[in-house]
């Protein structure tokens, strides 16, 4: 069982170039909005891993871009975690609301690392893979 959640935000003129595309950057920010509503679903966000001892700097991302986002779109961003053992790794699909095409598709990955001593961790803290493991054992999300 994989863990997803999705939002939808209106795109801002500021994500925009001048024609009124989305700049290819900004569909990482989307990215991100999706995978920060993903970890506070799992109550592991990012104030979660600090208090925790742990930070989890990207290490990879990949972005295929299919269609634009234009200025005024919605956007409909799916984070689906696949990987939380070793690393944390979520694929994102970021969509037009309105029409349902597929836009963007994305995988990011993001290794350990305890803040206390800067190494880096092979695996992932028990205070993060219970929650996640809380969450398959009841099906997904409530």
């Amino acid at each position: 069982m994989q863990l997803s959640t999705e939002i939808e935000f209106k795109v801002d003129f500021n994500d925009c170039d001048p024609m009124r595309i989305v700049w290819h950057g900004n569909y990482i920010n989307y990215f991100e909005r999706a995978r920060c509503a993903l970890l506070d679903k799992i109550g592991y966000n990012y104030i979660d891993m600090e208090n925790s001892g742990y930070s989890f700097p990207v290490t990879e991302v990949k972005a295929k871009y299919m269609k634009s986002l234009r200025f005024g779109d919605i956007c409909r961003a799916k984070a689906t975690l696949v990987e939380y053992e070793n690393m944390i790794k979520i694929e994102f699909e970021l969509y037009n609301a309105k029409t349902g095409e597929l836009t963007t598709k994305g995988i990011v990955s993001q290794m350990c690392v305890e803040m206390a001593s800067g190494k880096t961790q092979f695996f992932c803290p028990k205070c993060f893979t219970e929650k996640v493991e809380h969450f398959i054992s009841k099906g997904g999300f409530d």
